[in-house]
C-alpha cells in the first residue's frame, strides 16, 4: 500500500474526467495529487510538483499525451526522462495503442477508469 503516499499528476483536457480520476485516487487513499489540462501545463506542473507517477490522456490540445511523453523521454534530466507514466484514453484503437506503448509507459487504461484497474496499474508502476 506504499502507493497511498505517491505524488500523482493527472493530465486530461476534460475537467469532468480529471475530477473523476482525482476522486477515484482519493478513494484509494492517495492525497498528493495535482492536475493539468494538457501536456504543456503538465510539463510546467512537473517542475514544482515532482510527481512519482503521471496519468495522462492521449487526445488533448494543444499538446497531446503522446507528444507530452515524447518530451519527457527526450528531457536531459534523468528524473524527468524516466518518469513513470500510465496512459488513459477512451480510444482503445489498435493504431493509438501501437503509437502509445513504445513510449515506455506502465500501461494503458480505457476511460473512465475502474477503481480496481487503476489501483492495479498504479501498484504495478510504483513497485
Amino acid at each position: 500500500m506504499k502507493y497511498v503516499y505517491a505524488r500523482i499528476l493527472v493530465v486530461d483536457d476534460d475537467e469532468v474526467m480529471r475530477s473523476f480520476v482525482v476522486n477515484t485516487l482519493r478513494r484509494m487513499g492517495i492525497q498528493s495529487i495535482e492536475t493539468a489540462s494538457d501536456g504543456i501545463n503538465a510539463l510546467r506542473t512537473m517542475i514544482t510538483f515532482k510527481p512519482d507517477l503521471v496519468l495522462t490522456d492521449i487526445h488533448m490540445q494543444p499538446m497531446d499525451g503522446l507528444d507530452f511523453v515524447r518530451q519527457l523521454r527526450a528531457h536531459s534530466n534523468p528524473v524527468v526522462n524516466s518518469m513513470r507514466v500510465i496512459f488513459m484514453s477512451a480510444d482503445a484503437s489498435t493504431g493509438t495503442l501501437e503509437e502509445a506503448m513504445p513510449l515506455g509507459t506502465y500501461g494503458y487504461i480505457v476511460k473512465p477508469p475502474r477503481l480496481d484497474n487503476l489501483q492495479a496499474k498504479i501498484e504495478q508502476a510504483l513497485k
